[in-house]
């Protein structure tokens, strides 16, 4: 692969849209990452984290929808290759809610699963559209799982139940950009 020339370079520029990217620079603000404390749901280890826009939180009500949603989507996770971990993001966005189920599956991949609704109304969520991928912020907090679950579990050689225990005490806390 070879860098672009200069000219090549201002070509490809063009199709940058510049004005949206200026936009969503202008509105980027930090977000708020709190974990929620592992708990067994459907027959995985799932370690949540409330994700928060500026202005929105996560409620009690929330974080129990999110639970209800992972374990029906969890429950037929092992005909997905689960491997019985998972990481659950309920994320009370700017723009609406998002409950992102990922679970670690064989071959060292993942399988990810993203509802998403109108904000503050957990009737609404649906599996959101295909190609839907995570946001900055989701990415950053999956980004720290990808890096814990390497460093304590496949890294790791203590017991099973010893490399579990230091993964599900690894969490992200505070702000995220």
């Amino acid at each position: 692969m070879t860098d672009l020339s200069e000219s090549q370079l201002s070509q490809s520029l063009t199709a940058v849209d510049s004005g949206a990217l200026l936009a969503l620079a202008n509105d980027y603000q930090a977000r708020m990452v709190h974990p929620l404390g592992s708990r067994a749901v459907a027959g995985h280890l799932v370690k949540p984290y409330a994700i928060e826009a500026p202005g929105r939180s996560v409620t009690d009500e929330d974080v129990q929808t999110a639970l209800r949603v992972a374990a029906d989507y969890l429950s037929s996770a092992h005909l997905r290759g689960s491997l019985g971990l998972s990481v659950l993001l309920i994320h009370a966005g700017g723009d609406g809610d998002y409950i992102l189920v990922h679970t670690w599956i064989e071959g060292y991949m993942s399988d990810l699963a993203i509802f998403t609704g109108p904000v503050g109304d957990a009737t609404q969520l649906r599996p959101g559209r295909t190609g839907i991928a995570p946001c900055v912020w989701e990415a950053a907090v999956l980004a720290h799982e990808r890096d814990a679950v390497t460093r304590h579990v496949l890294d790791s050689h203590g017991s099973v139940e010893e490399r579990l225990v230091a993964w599900s005490g690894d969490v992200l806390e505070g702000e995220v950009r």
